[in-house]
């Protein structure tokens, strides 16, 4: 295991300059979780750090040693792709030991270490099967097995579920919090996906257009991002922004920042009133059983609709009036330049 960090760190294509100068400190043993739109530079990032880009800028250090002109094997990294890139003619068993087998291993050493891993991930049944024989879950399940048999002091991970149905990624995803616990190896974690990174990550790097737009644990960026971007980025459902006018009408005995030009408050902190706060038409209503979400249009405003999050029944149906107001302990406030603002009473 190891502690790895980046400094100054910058990735160019010819005149484009991709990853903008980051710095980055990830403690042994830390579960780190890269998470933006598509294009903000996080798959690029995880691949410096392999060493399968090279550094245009800064450098790239593990376990105190500058990587930079280190080859890709001789690291001590194993990465996980999006394609479980499997050899169809081996076994489950050939496929995890073929990389130990070339690096000339000891055979009674990958017997041992396969037996380790597909006790793991609980592949002892498969191991004999071929990749065609599996399921898409567990074929990712043997693409990690294989990442483990070479006990890396760091795991990448390349938005390793996006190939799975709905089920599969939730399931797997445990699977990859089980084996982080159990080998408490470093692990640094590529997806777009929120819930992904919200339930895996002890501390989250959202990245946006090459750059750092905040690093904390997911409750810290939940309950204080540093700005707009952030706000709506994290969270179950995107939050909405109101203007300084919706917002007086949400919160009409609250008292905004100076210097406020919009404010942000998650669907699940807007409340259902009887009568003043902000009021719209309810466009489409999403049941998920638990909860619902209402899109709702509001009446003649700049900023026209906002989203709804309630477990309540009888909230409305589609072509409903319905008037909300927000939660004050809930509020965001961002400035012009959409940096957040300190809010007293937020929690």
């Amino acid at each position: 295991m190891a502690d790895l960090a980046l400094h100054s760190v910058e990735k160019t294509f010819g005149a484009l300059k991709v990853i903008k100068g980051i710095d980055l400190d990830i403690r042994n043993g830390e579960f780190i979780v890269f998470v933006g739109p598509s294009g903000c530079g996080k798959s690029t990032l995880l691949r410096m750090i392999a060493g399968l880009e090279n550094v245009s800028g800064g450098t790239v250090e593990i376990g105190g040693k500058v990587m930079n002109n280190t080859p890709a094997p001789q690291r001590g990294i194993a990465m996980v792709f999006q394609s479980y890139a499997l050899y169809p003619h081996m076994s489950v068993r050939e496929n995890m030991s073929f990389g130990l087998e070339l690096s000339k291993t000891p055979k009674a050493k990958i017997q041992e270490r396969v037996d380790i891993a597909a006790g793991i991930l609980q592949l002892e049944p498969y191991l004999d099967r071929s990749p065609r024989e599996l399921s898409g879950g567990q074929r990712q399940r043997v693409a990690i097995g294989r990442a483990i048999v070479r006990e890396p002091e760091v795991f990448l991970f390349d938005e390793p579920l996006s190939n799975l149905d709905a089920a599969l990624r939730g399931q797997t995803r445990v699977e990859i919090a089980r084996l982080h616990a159990r080998l408490g190896t470093t692990m640094i974690y590529v997806t777009h996906d929120q819930v992904e990174a919200m339930t895996l990550a002890d501390r989250i790097v959202v990245l946006n257009g090459g750059e750092v737009a905040q690093i904390g644990t997911p409750l810290e960026l939940y309950r204080n991002p540093a700005n707009a971007f952030v706000a709506g980025f994290i969270g179950g459902q995107q939050m909405n922004f109101l203007t300084p006018e919706q917002a007086a009408r949400a919160l009409p005995d609250t008292a905004l920042p100076d210097g406020t030009e919009t404010v942000g408050v998650r669907p699940e902190h807007l409340q259902q009133v009887t009568g003043g706060g902000i009021e719209g038409t309810i466009d489409v209503v999403e049941e998920f059983g638990e909860y619902a979400l209402y899109h709702i249009t509001l009446d003649g405003d700049a900023l026209p609709s906002v989203t709804f999050k309630s477990s309540a029944t009888g909230v409305g149906a589609m072509g409903d009036r319905i008037h909300l107001r927000a939660d004050p302990q809930h509020i965001h406030a961002f400035d012009a330049g959409g940096l957040a603002l300190s809010v007293p009473t937020r929690h």
